[in-house]
């Protein structure tokens, strides 16, 4: 049964998209005087780096189109000479007619579908190519500059923006040159049988696009606040879920609820009015609509009176004139898909050109020195996040093999910071931090990050197993390396307790495991990885102290020349610390051991 609403939707989505024509070609021109077209072109010369790779694709892709454009005019063609045979009582060449009809109508839907799958596959690899180069791109950009962008910003630009650049990478190219062809071959059929109805045919659709105009405004205004308010109801209900038990525990869910239905109720004002503004729109649009096409079909009742046209050109005439605005509409249309790609583009890009990592290729050369095992020396360094402002002054730490190594302070003062610049995740702005073995140093950098087995103060458990969980690292660990390091971090008591071990399940952000077990689970992946030199970052702060002095002395005791460096609050620590430093006023200084004795004892 025929969907009562598919006309009205056509409809909303016409004008929808001849406002958004209009409003898009009145930017480029903008954007051409203004002189940000250079960014556009730029931004499409990007694109097409991905759409040459499939050139042939899309030189097949345009032939088929253009022979699928022309096999439908074929038909209608025939059609018209099949319904004059009949209107006329004449037999001949009914039956080779009917043949040309019927097999440019099959041929036509068999190439369209052909189409449709090219087109998928094509923006699927597409896709895939970008976002794989994206994703690379992004894993070895520079930390700091990444940090800058918000993650939800990350991931949309990720997924959203690369979809958009995508679907129109191959599409966009073959569309406007089948959308011109389909448009220009229309035009040339109908005015090979009267100029007066293709002239038009020609001025409807430009005709509906201008009378738009006054429409656009307020329908942006409308759309604008529609998005806008899905946005906050969005951000609504993410925060909600990830602080549900922060919700649950102050006993406040009720006014969360509460909260959700003042927000719906907002979102449902406003759809509503935008529904109102669509309906008026749609009234206006189609009485326009309507009226040139009636103006068309007394034109044609006309012809027909005065004998000029037979009833199967009168037929083509009406189908065609349909299909010359649609053919215009395609090709106007592109324009606002040619802008959005533009931006996608451009957000893409901006990901895409952050600086990179700095790599050291000669840090291969330490690899050699790991049954040594590696000092880590920070020599004078000053360190920034923004201008001015410093976070680490003129600074030196040391941390041999051997040896566990404890940074503490308050926290904010630098303490992170100084792990980080050991990962070489950010480096000094003036100074050195420097791997070093057997008399040879590199600078921390990307390429010595191998070196090193972290512990994040927050929890690092990811959705899965806990054996998964562990393999993060080393994904060749047998079972039993699994236990081992598990034993060794004072975990696998819990672990194998649990319903399937090994293969134990772990929630989101680890739920399942108290926040001690998560951290000794986190610190049994560490110990699994093998590094040379292990960071904790207040990775100890949820195990009790008994616990957190044996799973530290295990990791010494397997690996005696392993450098550990730790930042804590707790004195149990401190006992354990062949040297302490204290992070505080951008100054890193270490502590005699009267005063790292003097330290434990106030903590």
């Amino acid at each position: 049964m025929a969907d009562p609403n598919n006309n009205d939707q056509g409809n909303n989505l016409s004008q929808y998209n001849l406002n958004s024509s209009y409003e898009a070609a009145k930017a480029l021109f903008l954007s051409w005087r203004d002189g940000t077209f250079t960014e556009i072109i730029d931004d499409w010369k990007w694109i097409f780096t991905y759409s040459a790779r499939y050139k042939g694709a899309i030189a097949f892709y345009v032939i088929l189109g253009i022979v699928s454009t022309t096999l439908g005019l074929v038909g209608s063609v025939a059609s018209k000479y099949l319904i004059d045979i009949i209107t006329g009582y004449k037999t001949e060449k009914f039956a080779l007619l009917l043949v040309i009809m019927i097999g440019s109508t099959i041929f036509s839907l068999i190439i369209s579908s052909f189409l449709s799958r090219i087109t998928t596959k094509l923006s699927i690899d597409i896709n895939n190519a970008i976002q794989a180069d994206i994703f690379d791109k992004i894993i070895d950009s520079d930390w700091l500059a990444l940090s800058r962008y918000h993650n939800g910003d990350v991931l949309n630009r990720f997924n959203s923006d690369v979809g958009t650049v995508s679907g129109n990478a191959i599409s966009w190219l073959p569309t406007i040159i089948i959308a011109v062809y389909h448009f220009i071959a229309t035009f040339f059929v109908i005015l090979h049988y009267d100029v007066v109805m293709a002239m038009l045919a020609f001025a409807s659709a430009p005709f509906l696009l201008l009378s738009s105009h006054y429409l656009i405004s307020k329908q942006r205004e409308y759309n604008k606040k529609v998005r806008e308010m899905t946005s906050k109801m969005m951000h609504f209900e993410v925060e909600t879920f990830y602080n549900f038990d922060t919700i649950k525990s102050f006993g406040i869910t009720d006014k969360y609820s509460a909260k959700l239905r003042g927000w719906q109720q907002q979102f449902k004002d406003v759809s509503l009015k935008y529904n109102m503004f669509s309906i008026k729109t749609n009234i206006f649009m189609s009485v326009l609509g309507s009226t040139i096409q009636m103006i068309a079909f007394c034109y044609c009742l006309f012809l027909l009176w005065s004998h000029s046209i037979t009833y199967g050109t009168m037929t083509l005439f009406l189908q065609q004139r349909s299909a010359l605005s649609a053919a215009f509409n395609r090709v106007v249309g592109i324009i606002p898909s040619f802008l959005q790609s533009s931006v996608s583009a451009h957000r893409i890009r901006e990901l895409v050109e952050l600086p990179k990592e700095v790599h050291i290729p000669e840090s291969s050369e330490m690899d050699a020195y790991r049954d040594l095992g590696y000092t880590v020396r920070m020599s004078d360094v000053n360190f920034a996040y923004l201008e001015d402002q410093k976070v680490i002054t003129d600074s030196d730490f040391v941390a041999e093999p051997g040896e566990i190594v404890a940074l503490v302070g308050p926290s904010g003062e630098g303490k992170t910071t100084m792990i980080r610049l050991v990962l070489g995740l950010i480096r000094p702005e003036a100074g050195h931090v420097t791997i070093e073995a057997d008399g040879r140093a590199v600078d921390a950098n990307a390429n010595t990050r191998h070196l090193f087995a972290y512990v994040p103060q927050t929890n690092a458990m990811l959705t899965g197993t806990v054996a998964e969980n562990l393999r993060m690292v080393r994904e060749d660990a047998t079972d039993e390396e699994l236990i081992e390091a598990l034993k060794m971090a004072c975990a696998w008591d819990f672990v194998s307790a649990k319903p399937g071990g090994l293969n134990a399940p772990v929630g989101e952000r680890g739920r399942g495991f108290s926040a001690g077990q998560a951290q000794r689970i986190s610190i049994a992946r560490a110990i699994l990885a093998g590094a040379p030199i292990l960071l904790l970052d207040e990775a100890t702060s949820a195990l009790d102290v008994t616990t957190e002095r044996q799973v530290l002395r295990n990791i010494v005791k397997r690996q005696p020349n392993r450098t550990v460096i730790v930042t804590t609050h707790r004195p149990s620590v401190l006992n354990l610390c062949q040297r302490v430093y204290r992070v505080m006023e951008t100054r890193v200084t270490e502590l005699d051991e009267a005063e790292a004795a003097k330290m434990a004892m106030d903590f």
